[in-house]
């Protein structure tokens, strides 16, 4: 879902030497479109790229579910609540196929988990940002699920198959998540002048935010060249945020709302919505911890660590026991 994963590499990352004929080989599996299994030789790199890209996107839903489950108690209705609870519910599942997919490639989740309360990893900036009033739910299907969808999609073709499968499914919740947003956000907009108030405060401030989850531009991106050409990228950062983009404002004007952008035209000549400049400093810095909620969400992520490791402990001492009943 979330391509800010590409960014933190280190120069300790960097694999050593490979046997030219082999990577060769890869690469020419590769380009033939063939899919690459657990089992199957891999640059080192390329094993690194995935764990730290499907980790981030795992980080990323368990987060995720957070500022939406501080709606599922005070949504308007019991259809909503509902309707909410199964997007949350969704969520954790989709967290769970990503780490199941990690693990094939030799990394544990306790060690990813551990990884993402320490600060180590990284899970996507937006859900940095708090949920202020029922319209934001509404923004964060419309716009955030949204803008996975435009990222997701070309990952059902991932080069390497745990990955891409785990993608098709995800793909069709969430399309049903987009949709529950925008749902959300047309009735409002069809709502009391107050209700669309609401609405369009929520655009105002999830719009940049949402623009902003695709990843630096494509000049300041490290490692895009080598995931575009080892196929686990299709696109570009600045290529899927234009697809979002030329996607969005036309539902953005259904609704009857503006979006906080001064620079926003249509280039006829080039058939594309042209926006105005990111700001980036924004970005970096809630990357670097300092956005309104990054402390909040990962006291929260410790805390539910916490309480669920007598869980933890219970279910392994539950399995060494059957373990050791089918061995007598």
């Amino acid at each position: 879902m979330y391509t800010q994963g590409l960014l933190h590499a280190k120069d300790d990352d960097r694999a050593a030497p490979e046997p030219a004929d082999r990577l060769a080989r890869f690469q020419a599996r590769i380009d033939a479109e063939e899919k690459i299994e657990p089992n199957d030789w891999m640059p080192e790199a390329y094993r690194r790229t995935l764990v730290r890209m499907i980790s981030q996107h795992a980080h990323s839903e368990i987060v995720g579910m957070l500022p939406e489950g501080n709606w599922l108690t005070r949504a308007p209705s019991l259809r909503r609540k509902a309707a909410l609870l199964a997007k949350v519910q969704d969520e954790g599942g989709h967290g769970l196929y990503l780490y199941a997919a990690a693990e094939t490639l030799g990394v544990s989740r306790e060690e990813l988990m551990e990884q993402l309360l320490l600060g180590k990893a990284k899970y996507s900036s937006i859900f940095n940002y708090p949920t202020l009033s029922w319209a934001d739910i509404g923004a964060i299907g419309w716009l955030v699920d949204g803008a996975a969808i435009m990222n997701q999609i070309p990952l059902c073709r991932c080069s390497y198959g745990p990955y891409a499968r785990a993608m098709i499914r995800i793909c069709k919740e969430e399309s049903f998540h987009q949709r529950q947003g925008f749902e959300i956000m047309l009735t409002l907009a069809r709502g009391t002048s107050e209700q669309k108030a609401m609405a369009q405060d929520a655009l105002d401030r999830w719009w940049w935010p949402s623009l902003m989850m695709f990843g630096p531009s494509d000049t300041q991106s490290q490692h895009s060249d080598a995931s575009l050409r080892w196929k686990i990228k299709r696109f570009s950062n600045d290529e899927l945020r234009q697809k979002f983009v030329d996607a969005t404002v036309p539902q953005g004007r259904f609704l009857g709302l503006a979006f906080p952008d001064a620079d926003l035209r249509y280039d006829e000549a080039a058939g594309h919505w042209r926006f105005g400049a990111i700001d980036w400093a924004e970005f970096r810095a809630v990357l670097a911890g300092n956005g309104p909620c990054n402390r909040q969400r990962l006291a929260q992520r410790s805390a539910a660590d916490e309480r669920g490791r007598w869980v933890r402990a219970a279910a392994t001492a539950h399995a060494e026991k059957r373990r050791a009943r089918a061995a007598e």
